[in-house]
């Protein structure tokens, strides 16, 4: 999670014309995670927020990357529970992935309530969607991945890094559809048929 170090944001924009595209990019996403965390899975923290119109493709993203990472079984949107969580089953010791849909919060009181500053402090990766709804009481994402839905259904990306951690993530995202097959880490996923 951006750990207070001030880092200008970066930006890189792409496209994914069909689902086959998002799940390419959450192969990607899961290998530069699991790289990332493989050192210290313990004590690394990781915060990505996801905006995008209802129906922009934010929860298949989600589904795609769990997936990626290892997760087997059934994957629920959290809109109406606001919290799922999953342990990735790569890291040793484990590594919680948690998944937050904001969309019904109405007010910063429901954060505090919730006590989700807990999770936020500690260590794992977290995703929000509808990160907008508590504004204020989250931290800067280290990466902001904005989606957007055209009419013909094609998703156009706006990826914007806040930390070095972020502008780890981002390197190579952007381009990730056009790149030749490259070697994963072994503990991706790349058959998320299931």
């Amino acid at each position: 999670m951006c750990s207070g170090l001030i880092h200008p944001p970066i930006v890189k924009t792409t496209r994914w014309n069909d689902e086959a595209a998002t799940r390419q990019f959450a192969i990607h996403m899961a290998a530069r995670l699991v790289t990332s965390l493989a050192d210290q899975p313990s004590s690394s923290s990781v915060y990505l927020a996801l905006q995008g119109d209802l129906g922009a493709g934010k929860t298949t993203l989600v589904r795609h990357l769990l997936r990626s990472l290892g997760v087997s079984g059934r994957i629920k949107s959290p809109t109406y529970a606001v919290l799922e969580s999953y342990e990735l089953p790569m890291f040793t010791p484990s590594c919680t992935f948690w998944h937050f849909d904001f969309y019904r919060f109405d007010s910063p009181h429901e954060w505090a309530d919730a006590g989700f500053r807990d999770i936020f402090a500690g260590q794992g990766i977290k995703l929000a969607e509808w990160p907008e709804k508590v504004a204020g009481c989250v931290p800067q994402a280290d990466l902001v991945i904005q989606i957007t839905a055209t009419p013909d259904e094609i998703r156009h990306i706006v990826l914007t890094a806040h930390s070095p951690l972020g502008a780890y993530l981002l390197d190579e995202q952007a381009d990730c559809l056009t790149v030749p097959e490259m070697p994963m880490p072994a503990h991706v996923v790349t058959d998320v048929s299931a």
